[in-house]
């Protein structure tokens, strides 16, 4: 089993791996309707948001919309469900219903508990790290402890909705940058910040690598007056270090996220990337 997964005890296994399935009413999201995020007990991907679930009374918790891409659909092995799996593990979720008129989206994601963990509204914070290409970056924020998604996208910049094609000619102002998720009880906006540091160069200036141009840019985007100073704080000790800082720290605005194929771009083609390589610094 890969090293990431959670180690999973022998009933988790049993639903999980086996594709079992725990009682109906006894587990422990069935009735649970707190503010927050559902997250994939073997991985740790975010599936599913508490606003798209809701009640239907048959014995597992149900949920009308996942979060993009997080759920794959696939036949059964009886050859008549649709069978639920994480999509970035392949773990057994549970089984997809259609057309039953629960909610106006006509679709009932039937989870087992067991298959979930739940990261409450409070702990779900935000950061935005540019450096350089979106992929690279993204790459390393994915396997980060404590991350519960990353977007790659667009920001920074003076065009509404861009295109890759419009960022790419230098002329739009946004930076290639990845929006990142992370659950606050297991990781920090410094740590977060640190890896940024670590896996790439800052200090080139408006480039990265091979990659040339204002888009490839090292900035982190604060999202409140904390990320600032941790962020100002630790450029401080970069420079003391005897680095010449070239990453710039501006508050953040619109986030654009890029089109689908830039997403998990990394995963999709089984690679690593070319110009991102962690260092350790701090």
């Amino acid at each position: 089993m890969d090293e990431s997964f959670k180690k999973l005890t022998a009933e988790e296994e049993r639903v999980i791996v086996h594709k079992g399935t725990e009682r109906p009413f006894s587990g422990k999201y069935n009735d649970y309707f707190e503010k927050g995020v559902y997250t994939c007990k073997r991985c740790g991907a975010e599936l599913f948001r508490s606003t798209s679930k809701f009640k239907s009374e048959c014995g597992w918790p149900s949920f009308d919309e996942e979060i993009n891409g997080a759920v794959k659909w696939q036949k059964d092995a009886d050859g008549v469900r649709t069978e639920a799996v994480c999509a970035k593990c392949g773990a057994h979720l549970g089984h997809i219903f259609l057309s039953e008129g629960f909610t106006a989206k006509n679709v009932r994601y039937c989870v087992n508990s067991i298959s979930m963990n739940f990261v409450p509204e409070q702990q779900v914070e935000k950061a935005i790290f540019a450096s350089g290409c979106f992929w690279g970056t993204e790459y390393y924020f994915k396997q980060a402890p404590g991350v519960i998604s990353t977007i790659v996208g667009y920001t920074g910049g003076r065009t509404n909705n861009p295109t890759y094609e419009q960022v790419c000619t230098d002329r739009t102002g946004h930076a290639e940058a990845v929006e990142v998720e992370y659950d606050s009880s297991k990781t920090s906006f410094e740590e977060l910040a640190k890896l940024f540091f670590e896996t790439h160069d800052f200090t080139q200036f408006n480039r990265q690598g091979p990659d040339v141009g204002t888009q490839y840019r090292s900035v982190i985007f604060y999202l409140n007056e904390q990320q600032r100073e941790t962020a100002e704080r630790l450029v401080g000790e970069l420079k003391k270090k005897g680095y010449d800082v070239k990453t710039q720290i501006v508050p953040a605005g619109k986030f654009w996220p890029a089109e689908a194929y830039h997403q998990d771009y990394y995963e999709k083609v089984e690679s690593s990337p070319y110009c991102h390589i962690y260092k350790n610094i701090f």
